[in-house]
C-alpha cells in the first residue's frame, strides 16, 4: 500500500459513496516489477445504470447552485490535488510507469486545468443578437448537457481525466468517469477522493473502473447526454457510430501518427533534441508522440547521428527506484506491439541505429533509419520509444509524406525561416502544428484536438470547453406577443 486513501477506495468504486462494484476485484500491478500495489473495484452494466440514475437526479441541484459556489468546490479540489502531490505522483510512477518528472508535470498541468475550470462559471454564458423584428430580444446561452460520460486512457491518466471532468462539472453537468483499468487509481480513484473531500455534492461525480462492458453501457445509456472519449481510433470509431445512431453529443480525441519535418535550413542540434524528446518522452506512450521523423536528404545522415547519440544516452529502468529517462511500457501486449513493429520494419529494410532491445517491459530508446512508407514503423501508430527516420528531397514531398496517413493530430516543422514554416503549416492535415518545436505540446488554455482518424474535430481547452460541455439554446423575447395573419 502506498498512501492513506486505501481505507476508502481499496477494492471499491465511487458512486454516491464508496461501494463494492458488480465486477471482479482487480489487482493494481506495478509494470516495472510485477508487484501487487493494491486492489480496485470494477463495474458492470448495472453499476453504470445506477450511476446514471443517481447522476441524473443530482445534476439539476448542482447546476442550480450559484456560480461562485461551484467555482469554490473546484478551487478546493485544485488545492487538495496540489497538497497531495507526493502521494499522487508516487501512484503515477508506480502504477503507470511514469518517471517522477513526468508525474510532476502531469499533476501541475492537472492543477492548471482545475484552476481554469473554476473560472468558467464566472464567465459570460451567452450572447445577444440583433433581430429584424422590432422589440424582439435575441439571446443565446450555454446550458448543461446533463450527464457527461468520460472514458479516459492510461498514459496520462490524471490529466486526460481532469481535462474533461473539470470543465464538465464547472458548466453544471454531472459526470460518470470510467478510467482505464491499468491506471484506475491515478486516473480515477484519487480524483474521486479529491472531489469528495472538496465538498462536491454526492451523486454529481461517479468513478467506475471497468472494461469494455462498463464502457459500452456508459456510451449507450439514454440518461448520458454526451461522451468524451480519449483513446484508440478503433474504439473511437465504434463509440462515434453508437453516439451517432443515438444522436448523442460525442467528443473523440484519438490516436496519431505525428510527423516532425526537418527542413534543409533547420538547426540540426535543436531538431535532434526535439526529436528525442518527442519520440521518447514517457516511453513514447503519448498520442502526440513524434512518430515519424521526415528529414531533408542533405542533412539526414547528420541528423540521424545526433539523434542516435541522444537515444543511446537515455537510461531505461524502474522509475520508482532509480533515476531514469524511460520507465517500463504499460504491459506485455504493448511490448509485443512495439517490438513487433520494430522487427517487421527491420525485416522490410529499415536500419537499426540504436535500441531495439528490451528487458521485460523496459524497452530501449530506438532509432530506425531508411524507413519507407510501406513499413509499419511509418504507417502505424507505434506508441512506444521508437524514432523512425524517412528522407525527403523537397518541401512538396515532405508535405505529401506527412499527410500520407489517415491520422491528423499533431505535426512539427523545423526551419530557420518562420515564413516558410507558416506556409507549410497551412498545408498539413493536422489539428495542431508546432514550428521549431516537437509534437508533444499541451497548454491548458489552448484548444487541443485532431482531425481525420485522430478525432471528430472536437477540442479541449480554454474557450473550446464552453461549447464542448454545453448545449446552445436560443431564447427570443418580446413584451407583447406578435399577431400573425392567421
Amino acid at each position: 500500500m502506498i498512501n492513506n486513501y486505501e481505507a476508502d477506495w481499496e477494492g471499491r468504486i465511487f458512486s454516491d459513496g464508496w461501494h463494492i462494484g458488480s465486477g471482479h476485484v482487480a489487482e493494481v500491478i506495478e509494470p516495472a516489477t510485477g508487484e501487487k500495489l493494491a486492489t480496485i473495484g470494477t463495474g458492470l452494466r448495472e453499476d453504470i445504470d445506477r450511476a446514471a440514475d443517481l447522476a441524473s437526479a443530482a445534476q439539476p441541484v448542482w447546476s442550480a447552485m450559484s456560480f461562485d459556489l461551484r467555482a469554490e468546490v473546484i478551487r478546493e479540489a485544485a488545492r487538495l490535488l496540489k497538497s497531495r502531490a507526493d502521494e499522487i505522483n508516487t501512484w503515477n510512477v508506480r502504477e503507470c510507469g511514469s518517471t517522477l518528472a513526468k508525474a510532476q508535470w502531469e499533476l501541475q498541468a492537472s492543477y492548471e486545468q482545475l484552476q481554469m475550470a473554476a473560472a468558467m462559471p464566472l464567465q459570460p454564458a451567452g450572447a445577444m443578437y440583433a433581430s429584424s423584428i422590432p422589440g424582439r430580444l435575441n439571446l443565446s446561452r450555454q446550458l448543461p448537457i446533463g450527464v457527461v460520460g468520460v472514458i479516459a486512457p492510461w498514459n496520462f491518466p490524471l490529466l486526460l481525466a481532469i481535462r474533461s471532468v473539470a470543465p464538465a462539472l464547472a458548466m453544471g453537468n454531472a459526470v460518470i468517469l470510467k478510467p482505464a483499468q491499468q491506471s484506475a487509481v491515478t486516473g480515477g480513484l484519487v480524483l474521486a477522493k479529491v472531489f469528495e473531500d472538496a465538498g462536491l455534492p454526492s451523486g454529481v461525480l461517479h468513478v467506475i473502473p471497468g472494461g469494455p462492458v462498463a464502457g459500452d453501457a456508459l456510451v449507450r445509456h439514454p440518461n448520458v447526454g454526451m461522451i468524451s472519449f480519449t483513446g484508440s481510433t478503433a474504439v473511437g470509431r465504434s463509440i462515434g457510430e453508437t453516439c451517432g445512431r443515438m444522436l448523442k453529443k460525442v467528443v473523440l480525441e484519438l490516436g496519431g501518427n505525428n510527423a516532425m519535418i526537418v527542413l534543409d535550413d533547420a538547426d540540426i542540434d535543436a531538431a535532434a533534441s526535439n526529436g528525442a524528446w518527442g519520440s521518447f518522452l514517457h516511453q513514447g506512450q503519448v498520442c502526440i508522440q513524434t512518430g515519424r521523423h521526415l528529414v531533408h536528404r542533405s542533412i539526414a545522415d547528420l541528423y540521424a547521428t545526433k539523434l542516435t547519440r541522444r537515444a543511446q544516452s537515455l537510461k531505461v529502468g524502474d522509475p520508482h527506484r532509480q533515476a531514469v529517462h524511460l520507465g517500463p511500457l504499460i504491459n506485455q501486449p504493448q511490448l509485443s506491439r512495439v517490438d513487433g513493429i520494430v522487427k517487421q520494419s527491420i525485416a522490410a529494410g529499415a536500419t537499426l541505429l540504436a535500441g531495439g532491445r528490451h528487458d521485460g517491459l523496459l524497452y530501449e530508446a530506438t532509432v530506425l533509419s531508411d524507413v519507407t512508407p510501406v513499413m509499419p514503423a511509418f504507417s502505424e501508430e507505434i506508441f512506444g520509444p521508437v524514432a523512425p527516420l524517412t528522407v525527403f528531397d523537397d518541401d512538396d514531398e515532405a508535405i505529401a509524406l506527412a499527410n500520407g496517413t489517415p491520422y491528423g493530430l499533431a505535426a512539427a516543422i523545423h526551419t530557420r525561416s518562420l515564413a516558410r514554416g507558416l506556409a507549410l503549416s497551412s498545408r498539413l492535415r493536422a489539428g495542431m502544428v508546432h514550428i521549431n518545436d516537437q509534437t508533444v505540446n499541451n497548454e491548458f488554455h489552448v484548444p487541443f484536438g485532431g482531425v481525420g482518424a485522430s478525432g471528430n474535430g472536437g477540442r479541449f481547452g480554454g474557450p473550446a470547453n464552453f461549447h464542448a460541455f454545453t448545449q446552445t439554446q436560443w431564447v427570443s423575447a418580446r413584451d407583447e406577443p406578435i399577431v400573425y395573419p392567421f
